[in-house]
């Protein structure tokens, strides 16, 4: 423990303590993500995660002594986002909304955290306003006041009332907020580009880097894994939660694909569903992988990195910890990115991947089991290009986190004009660490 992460007070010394807001609809990438920030953060801090959508099949909350998880009465939206829904709860959604609003604020007073961290909102989540801004203006009202982060990735989803959603956002965070934790590499994509209005935010934008998964080998797993070295070679086929339309046509698409190259090709296909996906469609996709003999299917992986690690071929959707998994570990990779509901976020990150000869796309005429077929074949013929990104998100987000708050000790954050980094320099890149873990190799 450093001097810069705790309290000196009376008794002794007291750690400082991090309440951690995630709130994940129908992906599970927000809830992978957070949940690795929180692993690091509690090298340093103690963390309270709140989690407040559905719990995965499979999936592992960080363990450790200065982690404790709140699980909010779990919400999720309708598939095109525009309502709330209960989840597995005869309660009505107001009753929901109210219970989810009171425990927050009894959490709240209970832990006393030193800083709260908000998950993509204000950038996303509007429809949790109704209990993310009563526990914002309660924190506002603390003394000290807790000092105030929004966590979010590099490239936003954009809104049929952009305009009007860059406005509010401003509002909110010159309202609340004290810092932004951008979790993306700046020399490669900026938040301006899909929002922009980064210079009316009266706070600092910081670029952490890249958040990648880093688990604890989980040996008992690890011998089940993909492995060249015994065995056929393999194919990794990962569909996030499970939940999209556009993904589970995908894996449909591919196991209609292994089934034409069995007799062309050695590689086994290790598809994994994803653990929302809905029981009528996972049967669908068993019927498929009944069918042949080079697949093994299964619902989830929670160490996808490692698995790739192993792979010659990655096929999955864009999503950002897909995408970090896939540059990691330097396997070659086709992506067919998620674009419904007017959703720009995947097609951006996969075509400036594309065309840095990173990664391929599969457009959606190439889904037809010969095309794709064809385009695995492809794939498994090449090489792809190096990128060296900065892929320290989760160690620098810790880093920032304890300088603000030292900072804030030292009452450097009393006046609202007092800034952390000057007002020129506002948006900051922070390096690498030096661990190694800056670039991918092809």
């Amino acid at each position: 423990m450093t001097a810069s992460a705790g309290v000196f007070a009376t008794g002794g010394y007291v750690t400082d303590r991090i309440f951690f807001y995630c709130q994940h609809v129908l992906g599970i990438g927000h809830l992978v993500r957070s949940a690795e920030i929180v692993r690091e953060l509690s090298r340093d801090f103690q963390v309270l995660l709140v989690s407040g959508g559905e719990k995965p099949d499979g999936f592992r909350f960080p363990e450790h002594e200065d982690i404790e998880v709140l699980q909010l009465p779990p919400l999720k939206t309708s598939p095109d986002f525009a309502n709330l829904q209960v989840c597995g709860s005869g309660r009505s959604l107001e009753e929901i909304k109210t219970l989810r609003s009171t425990i927050l604020l009894e959490a709240f007073a209970k832990f006393r955290p030193h800083a709260i961290v908000t998950e993509l909102f204000p950038f996303g989540r509007k429809h949790f306003s109704f209990e993310l801004l009563p526990l914002l203006e309660h924190s506002r009202q603390q003394r000290p006041k807790p000092l105030v982060v929004s966590s979010v990735r590099d490239i936003l989803v954009t809104k049929n009332d952009q305009e009007e959603f860059e406005q509010r956002v401003c509002d909110l965070v010159n309202a609340f907020y004290d810092l932004i934790l951008v979790h993306g590499d700046q020399n490669f994509q900026t938040l301006d580009e899909t929002f922009s209005r980064v210079s009316d935010l009266d706070r600092p934008v910081v670029y952490t880097g890249y958040v990648v998964r880093h688990n604890r080998p989980n040996v008992a797993y690890a011998a089940r894994l993909p492995s060249p070295e015994h065995g056929q070679p393999a194919i990794v086929v990962s569909n996030g939660s499970g939940q999209y339309l556009t993904g589970q046509m995908l894996l449909e698409s591919v196991l209609h694909a292994a089934r034409l190259l069995q007799s062309r090709i050695p590689h086994a296909f290790h598809v994994f569903a994803g653990p929302l996906m809905p029981e009528e469609a996972y049967g669908r996709l068993q019927a498929l992988a009944c069918e042949s003999s080079n697949v093994k299917l299964s619902r989830f992986t929670p160490d996808l990195g490692a698995v790739l690690k192993r792979a010659e071929l990655s096929v999955s959707m864009g999503g950002y910890n897909t995408m970090m998994d896939v540059l990691s570990s330097g396997v070659r990779a086709l992506v067919y990115p998620v674009t419904s509901n007017g959703d720009q976020e995947q097609i951006v990150r996969a075509e400036s991947l594309a065309t840095r000869g990173v990664i391929d796309v599969i457009r959606t005429e190439e889904l037809a089991p010969q095309e794709l077929a064809r385009k695995l074949e492809g794939a498994l013929a090449k090489t792809p290009t190096s990128l060296a990104l900065n892929f320290e998100g989760a160690v620098n987000s810790v880093h920032v986190l304890k300088k603000c708050l030292a900072a804030r000790r030292t009452l450097l954050f009393d006046a609202p004009e007092t800034w952390l980094w000057p007002r020129e320099e506002s948006n900051v890149q922070l390096r690498g660490s030096g661990s190694g873990r800056t670039g991918n190799s092809g």
